[in-house]
C-alpha cells in the first residue's frame, strides 16, 4: 500500500498534465481564441497582486478600486496576500501565486483585476495551474508586467485585457476619465471602437487581425520561452516606459531579428513614456527609431494610440480579432 500510494498520485498528477496538453493543444489548433463571458451586475471580480509590492501608504488604493467595481454593480474579493511585503514584490513568490491560483480556480469569481505591475509575475507564471481556468476562461485585466499573463493566456488560446488597474487610479478623475469609460465597456461586453488623431509619422493602411503585444520589455523577455506571441497575421501592440532610446531600440531589434514584424498584418504603438535621457544623443526621435526597425515590412503602423503608462489608458482585448485603419485624415481601431 505504501509504494502504492504513490503510484495513485503519480498517476492523477499525469492525467491533470495530459489534459491541460489536451487543451491546450485543442486550443492552439482553432483560429479563434476563447473569448471570457461579459460580467453582469452581481457577478464577482477578484483583485490580486501578482507582481510589484503596494506600499502600505497606498494602500487606500485597493479601498477606491473595490469602491469603484462595487459601484458598478459588482461584488470584490481582495486577495488576502494583495498588501504582503517582500522587498521588491507583494509577498513571497507562494503568496502571490496562492492568490492567482485561487482566483483562477473559483468559479464563482468572473475576472481578476491585476492590482499593479512592476515586476515579478515571470516569477511566478510557471506555478500557475490552468486546469479549472480552462474549463470555465474568465477575464485577467492588467497592463505593464501583466504582459507576461497575457503571451501566456495567448498561447493557450484564451482572450485577456489590457486595461488601467487598482493604483491606476491615483491620477486625478479627469485624467482617467475615457480609460475608465473603456474598462467598464470591455468589462460588460460593449463594443470598443477609437479614432485616434493621425500622425505625420504614421504607415496607412487599412487591415483586419488578431490584437496581441503589449509592455516592450515583456515582449522582449518572453522571447525564446514557451510564452513568446506567435505574430504571424497579427496585429501588434506596443508599449513602454522609463527607458532609454538605445534600450528600446535594442529591444525593438531582439524582436525584429526573432521574427516578430516579418509576418505580422500592422503594427499600433501606444505610450513610450519618460524616456530617459543618455548623456549621449540616439540621433532620432522615438517615432524615428520605431520606423528604422519596422518601415521594410511595409503594413500600417498607428502611432500615439492611447494605451500603456500614461493615465488615459484605454482598454484592449488581446486574441480579439479588430480592423485597423490608418489614414491622413482619419485613424481607427474597430474591436
Amino acid at each position: 500500500m505504501k509504494i502504492l500510494k504513490p503510484l495513485i498520485v503519480c498517476f492523477f498528477l499525469g492525467f491533470i498534465s495530459l489534459g491541460n496538453s489536451y487543451a491546450l493543444q485543442k486550443m492552439k489548433n482553432t483560429n479563434t481564441l476563447i473569448q471570457p463571458p461579459a460580467l453582469q451586475k452581481g457577478d464577482t471580480i477578484a483583485i490580486v497582486a501578482p507582481a510589484g509590492i503596494i506600499k502600505l501608504d497606498r494602500a487606500d488604493v485597493i479601498t477606491e478600486a473595490k469602491e469603484l467595481m462595487e459601484s458598478w454593480g459588482l461584488h470584490v474579493w481582495v486577495g488576502k496576500h494583495v498588501l504582503a511585503q517582500n522587498g521588491h514584490f507583494a509577498g513571497t513568490d507562494e503568496q502571490r501565486c496562492e492568490d492567482l491560483q485561487y482566483a483562477l480556480d473559483e468559479p464563482s469569481i468572473k475576472a481578476i483585476w491585476c492590482a499593479r505591475g512592476g515586476y515579478g509575475s515571470v516569477r511566478i507564471m510557471d506555478k500557475l495551474d490552468y486546469t479549472k481556468f480552462l474549463a470555465k476562461p474568465k477575464w485577467v485585466i492588467g497592463y505593464s508586467d501583466i504582459t507576461a499573463l497575457h503571451c501566456q493566456l495567448n498561447g493557450l488560446g484564451v482572450m485577456s485585457m489590457q486595461a488601467l488597474m487598482p493604483t491606476s487610479l491615483e491620477s486625478s478623475e479627469n485624467r482617467i476619465t475615457e480609460a475608465l469609460k473603456s474598462f467598464k465597456k470591455a468589462l460588460f461586453g460593449e463594443q470598443l471602437s477609437y479614432t485616434i488623431e493621425p500622425s505625420k509619422y504614421n504607415i496607412n493602411g487599412s487591415v483586419e487581425g488578431e490584437l496581441v503585444g503589449g509592455n516592450l520589455t515583456l515582449l522582449s523577455n518572453m522571447l525564446g520561452s514557451e510564452t513568446s506571441l506567435d505574430t504571424t497575421n497579427k496585429i501588434v501592440f506596443i508599449e513602454e516606459i522609463g527607458e532609454y532610446a538605445y534600450n528600446i531600440d535594442r529591444m525593438l531589434q531582439s524582436l525584429k531579428r526573432a521574427g516578430y514584424f516579418e509576418n505580422c498584418k500592422g503594427i499600433i504603438i501606444g505610450d513610450i513614456s519618460k524616456v530617459r535621457h543618455n548623456t549621449t544623443y540616439f540621433g532620432k526621435n522615438i517615432y524615428e527609431l520605431i520606423l528604422d526597425v519596422v518601415r521594410e515590412y511595409k503594413v500600417p503602423v498607428l502611432f500615439n494610440f492611447p494605451a500603456g503608462h500614461e493615465p488615459d489608458n484605454r482598454a484592449l482585448i488581446f486574441g480579439k480579432n479588430i480592423a485597423l485603419k490608418v489614414s491622413e485624415d482619419t485613424c481607427t481601431v474597430e474591436f
